[in-house]
């Protein structure tokens, strides 16, 4: 099959899943296409918004018509590296065996990350970006495709412990979930006060999904949409030759590299689901919010002018 004709299908079962996904999830729609990109793209999601909006519905949704091994993690404050990772036993006959944890899945959701302390947040670091995990000086890697999904309160501060910046970076995406509107809300109401319960079909298997992963990675990109990525991350960072006296004025800290490599392949599958064979410019900013959002560290002074990190990002534009 050639790349062009693949490109059409995946368009078309595109539609199909956020069909399927609507089964479920009633609008949202910018969360779900945003999660898809970051599923196509290989990469991993932080889900940030207030209790009730169904985050955690979305990404188990989500699983089941990806057909994938799904796992679920509640983090808490008693949380223990082992409790993910796994950990080795004596067995009946006095050795020791590796009991592998729900990490080992293809899809992990963790549910409030933010809730477990900082040793336990740094046993994903492993798991997130070299795809294994080393117990005992024993490497085991991960099943393939492998994704975190994250969800984060952002209003409830007692008793959470902010994800370090390294393990930011990791994540593709930052997606803030909002409030749903007011008919909207009436058919959430309905569906979950009511005997329904749709089914829902799995389009996808893992071995699809590792194929999209490379069809993605195949499309082309033009220099001049590498340099705007390049650039716009570049422009972020206070002590950069591009850096803006707004920026300079507002932010401590800007992207990485990373940054720049994630807005080039969310762009491409941003590009192939909007009935594209290659992204441009409108692609870069299309993805780069979500992109950009966790990457950024405004200053105080910032915080006191009430400039949000999305204001600051629309102002790089």
């Amino acid at each position: 099959m050639s790349d062009v004709k693949a490109v059409d299908e995946l368009l078309e079962k595109y539609d199909l899943t956020c069909r399927e996904i609507a089964k479920v999830i009633v609008g949202q729609d910018q969360v779900i296409k945003q999660l898809l990109i970051t599923i196509f793209s290989g990469g991993h999601a932080l889900l940030i918004g207030v209790p009730g909006l169904a985050k955690t519905l979305t990404i188990h949704t989500v699983a089941r018509v990806m057909g994938l091994d799904f796992k679920r993690i509640q983090f808490t404050p008693d949380l223990m590296p082992s409790d993910i990772l796994g950990a080795e036993i004596l067995d009946e006959n006095r050795n020791l065996r590796f009991i592998k944890g729900p990490v080992f899945a293809n899809l992990v959701l963790d549910d409030e990350i933010n809730r477990t302390p900082p040793k336990t947040q740094a046993a994903l670091l492993e798991a997130m970006q070299e795809k294994a995990v080393t117990i005992s000086g024993e490497r085991y890697p991960l099943a393939a495709p492998y994704f975190v999904l994250a969800t984060q309160n952002p209003i409830e501060q007692e008793g959470t412990y902010p994800l370090p910046e390294a393990q930011l970076d990791r994540f593709m995406f930052s997606i803030l979930l909002s409030y749903p509107s007011f008919e909207e809300e009436i058919e959430v109401v309905k569906n979950t006060t009511s005997t329904h319960s749709p089914e829902i079909d799995s389009l996808f298997t893992a071995s699809d999904i590792l194929k999209i992963q490379e069809l993605v990675r195949k499309v082309p990109v033009s220099d001049h949409v590498v340099r705007y990525a390049v650039r716009l991350t570049s422009k972020t960072r206070p002590d950069s030759t591009y850096a803006t006296d707004f920026v300079k004025e507002y932010i401590d800290w800007g992207a990485g590299p990373r940054a720049s490599q994630n807005l080039i392949l969310a762009a491409k599958t941003h590009a192939i689901l909007n009935g594209k064979y290659s992204p441009d410019i409108e692609d870069i900013k299309a993805v780069a919010t979500g992109i950009l959002r966790h990457r950024i560290i405004k200053n105080y002074k910032a915080e006191a002018e009430g400039y949000t990190v999305e204001s600051i990002i629309q102002a790089l534009f």
